[in-house]
């Protein structure tokens, strides 16, 4: 199978991001989600190896010390990390793959794999990402208001970015989502890679 494309999907804590990139993943079998690992504690209906690969600190430590991790931030007082082994592993199989990351994490895939696409995800306005949050009914209100100072300031990196995806009606966002998958399996070389014994019998 061809080489699959890397794409890394960044977005402030609220903006629908979890919910999009499954809905992908679902409507498009071509397409897998990394599986980060974490330090952070496991949240209702998450499972072990399926949402993250949740591991204490030592752990944590212990692989970023055998260069393990592709790129690893903290967030929110949280380590989080890629797996570099996993990753090579799928685009290999001819897979695309989703990194779930904050911009730190973007910029330091960036500069290994510049090959890389990038896309972020945008509330419609900073009301809507307050009322997403507050209505998820897991944190305090005085969380809420820290992640939505950090959620102002994630958002001013979005000029770093391939692609750009408004979350106002979730349909038509994840429309422009799969537009761009589908976009960037369409190009040249990567149809010459999937079809390229078809491209040679038309030109013999």
């Amino acid at each position: 199978m061809s080489s699959g494309t890397l794409y890394i999907v960044s977005a402030p804590s609220g903006a629908g991001k979890t919910s999009l990139v499954k809905a992908l993943i679902d409507a498009m079998p071509q397409v897998r989600v990394s599986v980060s690992h974490t330090t952070r504690a496991m949240r209702p209906g998450e499972v072990d190896g399926v949402n993250y690969h949740f591991v204490d600190r030592q752990h944590f430590a212990e692989l970023l010390e055998h260069n393990d991790f592709l790129e690893h931030a903290e967030v929110f007082g949280n380590l989080y990390g890629t797996s570099q082994r996993a990753l090579e592993r799928t685009l290999a199989e001819g897979y695309d793959l989703i990194l779930e990351i904050d911009w730190q994490g973007a910029q330091q895939v960036r500069r290994l794999m510049p090959q890389a696409k990038s896309v972020f995800i945008l509330p419609p306005t900073q009301e809507a990402l307050r009322q997403r949050l507050t209505n998820r009914g897991q944190d305090s209100e005085e969380i809420i208001e820290r992640r939505m100072r950090e959620a102002v300031s994630e958002m001013s990196h979005y000029v770093e970015y391939d692609y750009l995806v408004i979350n106002d009606d979730f349909a038509h966002a994840l429309d422009d989502l799969k537009a761009i998958f589908r976009a960037n399996q369409l190009q040249q070389g990567a149809q010459q890679l999937r079809f390229g014994e078809l491209l040679r019998q038309l030109l013999a």
